[in-house]
C-alpha cells in the first residue's frame, strides 16, 4: 500500500477575458445563479435590452458583475439577493448538478425543493458521482472555494477496476494528461479492483475519471467525502444540512463572506 503527495506549488487563477475578476461573474451567469432565468434565457433577455445593472441597460452577457453588490433587474423587477445560506448535500448517483435538465433527470435542486431558492452550487459532481456537494447564496464564497489559486482540497473515495500499483499512484501525483493529484493513498487492492483515497486541488471537469484513464484504469465508483474543511460525515444520500457561518469561518478562515443577512 502506498501514499504519494504532490508538493509543487501550481498557483493558477480563474480569468475572464484575460483579466482576474475577484468576486465577479458574467452577467448571464449571475442572473442564472440568482434564479432569475436560465443562462440561455438570461442571454436572450440581455440581448433584448430587458436587463439593467444599477439602472443601466446592459446588452453584453459577459459584462462582469458582483451579485452581492450590483443591483440587477429584469424588466425593472429586481432579481433579489437572498439571505445568507449554505447547505451541504449528499448527492446520490443518477442526480444531475443543474437547476433544470432537458432530459427530465432528477436534479440536486429537486432534492432540496423550496430550500434551493437562491442557492448556487459550489462546483459540480457528474451524474455517476455521489457525495458532498456544497450550495450557497454567497457567490463570492463559491468563487473563492472553486478558484484553483486557493488550492482547496477535495477528497474522494475511488474504486478502480483492476490493480493500481504504487508506480501508478506516483504517476498520478506527478501528472497524467495535464492533471495532478495532490495525494493518492491505496487502501486495498487486488487483481479485480483497487480502493483508494485521492485528493485534488483544482476541481476540473471529470478530473478524477480522466486521471485514472491516464493510467489505463476505469473508475467504477466515485464518492466525494470532503471539500476543504467541510466533511460529508454521516449524511445519507439525498439528505442535506445547513452550514452556519461559524462553521464556514473555521473551514475557510481566509475566505471573505458576503455581508448579506443570514436567513
Amino acid at each position: 500500500m502506498g501514499s504519494t503527495t504532490n508538493t509543487p506549488d501550481r498557483q493558477r487563477s480563474l480569468r475572464t477575458g484575460g483579466t482576474r475578476l475577484a468576486g465577479r461573474v458574467r452577467l448571464d451567469r449571475a442572473l442564472s445563479k440568482l434564479g432569475g432565468a436560465s443562462r440561455a434565457e438570461a442571454a436572450r433577455l440581455i440581448a433584448a435590452g430587458r436587463v439593467t445593472v444599477g439602472g443601466e441597460v446592459v446588452d453584453d452577457p459577459a459584462r462582469p458583475v458582483v451579485p452581492e453588490r450590483d443591483w440587477l433587474a429584469i424588466d425593472g423587477q429586481a432579481v433579489r439577493r437572498r439571505g445568507w445560506r449554505m447547505i451541504a448535500l449528499h448527492k446520490p448517483r443518477g442526480v444531475v448538478t443543474t437547476r433544470r435538465d432537458p432530459d427530465g433527470r432528477p436534479t440536486v435542486f429537486d432534492l432540496l425543493g423550496e430550500a434551493s431558492e437562491g442557492l448556487v452550487t459550489v462546483g459540480r459532481l457528474d451524474l455517476a458521482t455521489s457525495g458532498l456537494l456544497l450550495l450557497t447564496t454567497d457567490t463570492q464564497l463559491a468563487n473563492w472555494l472553486t478558484d484553483p489559486a486557493n488550492r482547496i482540497v477535495r477528497r474522494y473515495i475511488v474504486t478502480a477496476r483492476g490493480e493500481v500499483t504504487d508506480a501508478d499512484a506516483s504517476r498520478m501525483a506527478a501528472g497524467v494528461n495535464g492533471l495532478v493529484a495532490s495525494e493518492v493513498h491505496i487502501r486495498k487492492r487486488s487483481a479485480r479492483e483497487t480502493h483508494l483515497v485521492v485528493e485534488l486541488t483544482e476541481g476540473r471537469n471529470r478530473e478524477v475519471r480522466r486521471l485514472f484513464e491516464g493510467i489505463g484504469r476505469e473508475v467504477m465508483r466515485l464518492k466525494r467525502v470532503s471539500f476543504g474543511g467541510f466533511e460529508l460525515g454521516e449524511l445519507q444520500p439525498g439528505r442535506w444540512r445547513r452550514i452556519a457561518r461559524p462553521e464556514v469561518a473555521l473551514a475557510c478562515p481566509d475566505a471573505r463572506l458576503s455581508a448579506a443577512t443570514p436567513s
